[in-house]
């Protein structure tokens, strides 16, 4: 199984691109509940560099809902992780991946929740196409 649900973008600066990728999350049912400068915190607290890497918390409050009815402890695994993270191979280039959410059933061995993980795979994966990049990941 795949982790991340990806797509690799050419045509955009890296602001652009977290941008984008939140109109497209928005567009699904996703707000982003927090949002983290890797990149600047790294910095900060340890002195290390490294490439420009994001992650936002994305939630649909709808399937977090009916995920926490299924299992009260699945939400140590939400919100749906996407990262926004400059393309070290290929300068230029920004790779945005989100979580598989087949994780949440693999993880908890939990049948109840394959419904709700499939529908935030159907949408986060609406998401990702809308960005336009190449080289899309489905799960």
């Amino acid at each position: 199984m795949n982790i991340a649900l990806s797509t690799t973008l050419t045509d955009t600066d890296f602001a652009d691109a977290i941008d984008s990728t939140k109109r497209a999350l928005s567009e699904q049912g996703f707000g982003v509940l927090t949002e983290i400068d890797m990149q600047a915190t790294l910095k900060a607290k340890l002195g290390e560099d490294m490439e420009r890497y994001s992650i936002l918390g994305a939630c649909n409050p709808g399937l977090a809902h009916r995920a926490v009815g299924v299992m009260k402890q699945i939400g140590l695994l939400l919100p749906c992780n996407v990262i926004v993270r400059d393309d070290t191979a290929a300068p230029g280039s920004v790779i945005v991946e989100a979580m598989n959410p087949a994780i949440m059933v693999e993880v908890t061995g939990e049948p109840e929740l394959a419904s709700v993980a499939a529908e935030a795979t159907t949408k986060l994966e609406a998401a990702i196409a809308a960005l336009g990049g190449r080289g899309s990941n489905p799960a």
